[in-house]
């Protein structure tokens, strides 16, 4: 918790501090505290305190506040006493907020832009062309994993269906998990870490290749609860990312890139239409 309050604390007080100005508040609004002019009043500490905080927390929060803001206004002050020019801080400042307009522009020319989001035909083209380089960094599993209590029953019967793990075996385990599992992470759609899957176990893999490799059903116990997990498919560090996984991936970046070439475009089309009517001029 303190670390969130502190967390917290420095990013409101930087927010409010950057649109501190030397103004007299309204008289219905009570001054905390003052600093070379620069106030803040309990309206501004109120709106920084997150409402999700106890009393106490928000106590702690508001003190913690006043200092890191009386502080933060002593160094500014301090500071523009002894830096005598400037005129650096002013450019680099002027061209910050440049680049910030320019970048809300942006996003409001893609807004309006209604880019196409990329077909299926350009993603497995994109996949094709550069499969090679899309290369796994993690073991990623489909299947599930069912957790029983030990005492558990029909323990034979779970075991034969997921062993078999066709539609039939599935619809049982979904009903027997229903009432008896202690958990069932079903994935046979969606990629997962195994590593994510195995934490949940005590199974001990010391070479997830090999073990991936000549693994379709795992089963393990302990004091506690049986442990049952089915691989239906599987890649590993190392190898090419199936086009499943990669697609959103691919989609990601085809977007992006369209992004940038709508930018481009609409940047030299403002160039030259400014060139052709004398906006822009030239010497050479």
């Amino acid at each position: 918790m303190r670390l969130k309050i502190c967390i917290l604390l420095f990013a409101s007080a930087l927010l409010l501090f950057t649109s501190c100005k030397r103004i007299m508040p309204n008289v219905e609004q009570e001054i905390v505290a003052e600093v070379h002019g620069f106030i803040l009043t309990e309206d501004n500490l109120r709106q920084v305190i997150p409402s999700h905080l106890s009393a106490s927390d928000s106590a702690e929060f508001a003190d913690r506040f006043i200092r890191k803001w009386a502080t933060d206004v002593l160094m500014y002050t301090t500071a523009r006493q002894n830096i005598s020019d400037m005129s650096e801080i002013d450019r680099l400042v002027s061209e910050y907020r440049k680049s910030l307009i320019i970048h809300q522009y942006q996003q409001l020319l893609l807004e309006r832009s209604q880019l196409q989001s990329p077909t299926e035909v350009e993603i497995l083209d994109f996949y094709e062309r550069h499969k090679s380089r899309m290369i796994a960094r993690e073991n990623m599993i489909k299947g599930f994993l069912l957790v029983l209590p030990i005492d558990a029953p029909r323990i034979a019967d779970v075991r034969r269906w997921v062993a078999r793990a066709d539609e039939e075996s599935i619809e049982n385990i979904d009903r027997y998990s229903f009432q008896n599992a202690v958990s069932y992470d079903f994935f046979m759609n969606s990629w997962t870490p195994l590593a994510s899957i195995t934490r949940k176990t005590p199974f001990e893999i010391e070479n997830p290749t090999r073990f991936l490799s000549s693994t379709q059903m795992a089963e393990i116990s302990d004091s506690t609860h049986h442990y049952f997990l089915r691989i239906s498919s599987f890649f590993t560090v190392g190898q090419i990312e199936p086009y499943d996984f990669a697609r959103d991936n691919i989609i990601n970046m085809l977007s992006a890139q369209n992004n940038v070439d709508f930018i481009s475009e609409a940047e030299n089309q403002l160039f030259d239409s400014a060139v052709a009517d004398g906006t822009v001029r030239i010497r050479n």
